[in-house]
């Protein structure tokens, strides 16, 4: 019931940053945005995350966490009403960075489930937690979209609101209590997630992450541009419904939670990082194939979720006395790769189209394929593998 319980809390939470993706246009249109700017609706929200991370999630090493992700939710519901009733495009920017400074309430639920989990379901545990984000972003693509075209797409945001709300009383309801020492000061934890850049292990999966994220931004938050215009002309349902796709993909890569216990983390890495880039040539076809499309989705959302839950369990291995402030550090790349994408799509597609959004995409996989070949070469006479014994003597 509690990994269900926060799969739940997760999927709500990620889902108020990304709601926007397929509901781009009509957004943009009703506030006032220019095309060439429409990606800040969701890049926004990845900067509001960015401060999250550094500042809210480093508190779950001090305080009960159980405390921490219902105050956080309900703060969420808080800036999902402000988007909800924007009258101009100004308020709407602000409700979302604030969404996304308490979205990180994921990053919270992700550590609380580490600290519940025995090195030997770890993975598992972790694998199920984080299915909740994949659901979020792109399950919630679909009933945006669907929500967008039966009202509007103020009604979004309402929704999300009040799922917040609700799941702010549920946790505390349903969660058991986890409390802190209180011998650890918060000021310690910064500079400590400060210090953590400087180490090798942390840095490579981080800049792995970041790369991973903006390819995965160059999707999402571009898709719905060539799929709302000539010559498709797809509705806000339409086009949310490719979030199916995509759902498929990421959830097949559910296994990569135990393939992590079984010690073969950073095997799976490399081999994710090659279908990632792969699946940008299928995606790179969108102009004449749909069926290639689909391929190039299931295979990337495949590969995305494989990379995070693995360099997940990595961290958690390697710092288990500061999984918030490693998980909350580590994620800081995620958030910037992903507003760096985001961004960078919409305006690449204005000028070039979908071609040059594909090779954007495909540019950030090989930079992540780059950084993981470099950070095993690194290691030398090391297996694949003992990167991550390794990362415990780097505490």
């Amino acid at each position: 019931m509690t990994r269900a319980t926060l799969a739940v809390v997760c999927a709500v939470a990620v889902a108020s940053v990304y709601a926007g993706q397929p509901l781009l246009v009509e957004m943009g249109r009703d506030l006032g945005v220019p095309l060439d700017a429409v990606g800040w609706i969701v890049a926004v929200g990845q900067v509001g995350y960015l401060l999250g991370l550094v500042l809210l999630v480093p508190l779950g090493d001090v305080f009960d966490r159980r405390r921490l992700i219902m105050l956080h939710l309900a703060l969420l519901a808080v800036g999902m009403s402000i988007v909800a009733a924007a009258p101009t495009s100004w308020v709407a920017f602000a409700g979302l960075a604030s969404a996304g400074l308490f979205a990180v309430v994921v990053q919270t639920s992700v550590a609380y489930t580490l600290a519940l989990s025995g090195p030997q379901d770890r993975g598992r545990n972790l694998g199920v937690v984080t299915s909740g984000v994949v659901i979020g972003i792109l399950g919630g693509r679909i009933v945006a979209g669907f929500l967008a075209d039966l009202w509007s797409w103020r009604s979004v945001y309402v929704l999300l609101a009040v799922l917040a709300a609700l799941l702010a009383i549920a946790v505390l309801v349903m969660l058991p209590a986890d409390e802190r020492s209180g011998g650890v000061r918060y000021r310690a934890l910064l500079r400590s997630s400060a210090g953590m850049f400087a180490q090798r292990v942390f840095l490579g999966r981080g800049l792995i992450a970041f790369f991973l994220f903006a390819s995965f931004g160059t999707l999402w938050s571009g898709l719905v541009l060539p799929l709302a215009g000539a010559p498709w002309h797809l509705s806000p349902t339409q086009i949310g419904l490719f979030g199916v796709v995509g759902l498929a993909g990421a959830l097949g890569a559910g296994r990569a939670g135990r393939w992590a216990d079984a010690g073969r983390a950073d095997r799976v890495t490399g081999v994710a990082l090659t279908a990632l880039l792969a699946s940008w040539i299928a995606i790179g076809q969108l102009e004449w194939s749909w069926g290639l499309l689909i391929v190039g989705v299931i295979l990337l959302d495949f590969a995305v979720q494989a990379v995070h839950v693995s360099n997940q369990h990595i961290l958690a291995s390697a710092y288990p006395d500061r999984t918030s402030t490693a998980v909350g550090a580590y994620m800081v790349f995620y958030s910037l790769g992903s507003a760096l994408g985001a961004a960078a799509t919409a305006a690449v597609y204005d000028e070039v189209g979908w071609t040059g959004s594909a090779v954007l995409g495909a540019c950030f996989a090989i930079g992540a394929l780059v950084v993981w070949a470099m950070s095993r070469s690194a290691v030398s006479g090391s297996s694949p593998d003992r990167l991550e014994v390794g990362a415990a003597g780097m505490r």
